[in-house]
């Protein structure tokens, strides 16, 4: 097994980004458009500040969306 180059992982990395459905669908579709609307769905005052703070509103979207494809 030969020791990796320089450049190999960005290489894999590329090769991976042009197979990668997810990537073409975050150009496709312009994701913080829909912040302003998951924000005033979402809207709920915490009790206190205990705990961990909550996910960001559009990455649950994202992964909602990617879960109704897959």
């Amino acid at each position: 097994m030969s020791q990796p180059g320089f450049f190999d992982l960005d290489d894999r990395y590329r090769k991976l980004d042009e197979k990668d459905p997810l990537v073409h669908l975050n150009k496709l579709i312009f994701w913080e458009a829909f912040r302003p609307t998951l924000k005033e769905i979402r809207k709920s005052n915490r009790k206190s500040n205990a705990g961990r703070k909550a996910y960001d509103e559009l990455l649950m979207f994202k992964v909602l969306v990617l879960q109704h494809l897959y």
